[in-house]
Parts: structure tokens; sequence; C-alpha cells
């Protein structure tokens, strides 16, 4: 709990921050939070936390050391823009952008569900507040076509659901990046829809113990109404249009063509078709291929609370698009 809160703490400084050398502190507050909480004496994750600390030590020295020679060069009328890249860059490293994701898929492997659940959601929180701030244009578009490209690409002959969600977390980022292009408010309400459809996939997968995609085709032996609800949910997560997860993905696609990115929309929009595919693949594999093993859960664990929290998760996930629009009409 004491890292926890450090680790909430680190994030609020990074977002409160009115200059760049704090702002630095609180995302160095935030990892020196986190690591502890990867480590939990397995080899996988020690290696992960090892991975985690030198790439994001690596992004935070290029980070200070761009605001340092950028306020050096305040002064001075000429523009910085070499230091703006490296500012942002450093930045992008921190998050798990492309073209610097390599480490963040490799990190997703070694940690436990509760930890991914953290590193896809709030950790993200404060470096892409700060490159809300920092808004770099030839990069930030180079970003997010790259970002949607390796997303979608990556995720295609992947069997772990960890590097699956690492994934589709990447792809996800590079349409939080295009939303930022456009407002504020904009990204920010991606990224509490984009947190609640996570949390509620992970949750499935903690809950049941799913590591890997083949545990799906035994799953719900119970209810397989649950089942039906799981599946919606990986759609949801898709951003298929009767979801929940196609609405911020629909602000998105309106804001684009408000401003005419019709080119850069239609990459985004077609790598999302490939991300799709892979999730009806394993919708499709859990459907049909339905295997009758022993499971370790039994039926009382069905009516349990966590599990009555985990299926009022999964309807607002599949019909909480219906439910908003319905909303909108009365109102």
């Amino acid at each position: 709990m004491m890292f926890f809160s450090i680790l909430i703490l680190g994030t609020l400084i990074s977002i409160s921050a009115n200059s760049w050398v704090s702002a630095w502190m609180g995302l160095e507050i935030n990892l020196l939070a986190f690591i502890p909480l990867m480590s939990d004496n397995k080899l996988m994750s020690t290696e992960a936390s090892l991975k985690y600390f030198l790439t994001q030590a690596l992004a935070s020295s290029i980070f200070l050391f761009s605001i340092l020679l950028f306020l050096l060069n305040s002064s001075k009328m000429n523009s910085n823009y070499l230091l703006e890249m490296m500012i942002f860059s450093s930045l992008l490293l921190k998050s798990g952008s492309a073209p610097f994701h390599f480490w963040f898929p490799n990190v997703m492997e070694g940690l436990s569900w509760m930890n991914v659940l953290i590193l896809m959601t709030w950790q993200k929180i404060a470096p892409l507040m700060l490159i809300s701030y920092i808004i770099f244009k030839p990069l930030i578009i180079t970003s997010i076509i790259l970002s949607t490209m390796i997303g979608a690409l990556g995720g295609l002959n992947q069997t772990s659901l960890r590097k699956l969600m690492a994934y589709s977390s990447i792809n996800h980022l590079g349409w939080m990046l295009a939303s930022m292009y456009y407002s504020t408010s904009l990204w920010i309400t991606y990224m509490i829809f984009y947190t609640f459809l996570t949390f509620s996939m992970i949750f499935l997968f903690y809950m049941f113990k799913i590591s890997h995609i083949n545990q799906l085709f035994s799953l719900f032996l119970y209810s397989k109404s649950l089942k039906f609800l799981s599946i919606f949910n990986l759609l949801s997560l898709g951003g298929l249009p009767p979801f929940l997860g196609f609405f911020p993905k629909w602000m998105v696609i309106q804001a684009m063509t408000l401003n005419n990115q019709l080119f850069l929309l239609t990459i985004m929009l077609m790598m999302t078709l490939i991300t799709l595919y892979f999730y009806i693949r394993l919708c499709y594999s859990s459907l049909m291929l339905n295997y009758y093993e022993n499971t370790w859960m039994n039926s009382s664990f069905y009516k349990s609370l966590s599990m009555k929290i985990f299926i009022v998760c999964l309807f607002i996930s599949s019909f909480g698009l219906f439910l908003i629009s319905s909303l909108y009409f009365y109102f």
C-alpha cells in the first residue's frame, strides 16, 4: 500500500508540475515506487523489473539532459528544434509508444496481471500528459502511424495474452496520440474509456488465471452467457461499432475528419481492422473449440461478489454505447 500510494503521488506531481524539472522529479518517484511492486520473487518478474528500470532510467536521463539544455538555451532567441525532439522522444520512450516500444511487450510478459493493468493504464498518464504540453508535429504523426501499425501487426502471431494486450495497448496509444493532437479533453476521454475496458478484460484473466489463448477454450463451462459477455468485451476493446469501445474511436474519427486528416485516418482505420482480426480469432476459437476439461473453478465461484462486479463491468463494456445513446436522446 505504501509503494502504491507513492506511485499515485509521483504521477500527481508530474501532472500538476509547473516546471520541467519538477515533472521529471514526479516521473522518478513514480518509477522508483513501481519497481518494488513489480518484483515478487519470480525470475520473470525480476528480469522484467530490471528491463523496465534500465529503459525508464535511460528515458529519464535523456529527459533531464534535454530540459537542462533547454533552460540554458531559453535566453537565446533561436529555435530549440533538436531539444524539443529529444524531450518528446524521451516521453514517447517512457510511455512505450512506437518507434520506442521494444521494451514494452518483453516487460509485460514477466508481470502479474495486476501489474500489467498498472503498466497499461496508470503508468501512461504522466508521460502522455507531458507529451500533450509539448506536441512536436513531425514526430507525433510518425509515432501515430508506427504505433497503430506495430500494435496491429505485432499481435498477429502471439499466443501469450500478455503480449497480445501489450500490442493492443501500443495500438491504442497511437489513437491517444492522434486524439491529443486535436484536444486535451478528447485524449482524456479516450484514456478513461480505454482504462475501463482494459480493467474489465484483465480482471477476467486475473480471476481465471488465464495466460495463453488455448486456456480460453475451456473457460466458462458453467455459464455460456458469461462467455458471450467476455467475448463482447474483447470485441469492445478492439473497437467494433455496436460496443462501448467504438465510442472513443468515433470521437477521434469525427475530430480527424473535421480537420481533413483523411490520409492519416485511413491508415489508422486499416490497422484497427487488423487488431479486430486477431480479437475475432480469439473469440472464434473459444466459441467453436470447447474442451470439456475439469477446471478448478466450481459453480459457487460464479455467485461471488467479485463475479457480480465483473458481470456489471462486462455488461457496461458490451452495451454501454446503447446506454449512452439512449440517455442522449432522452435528455
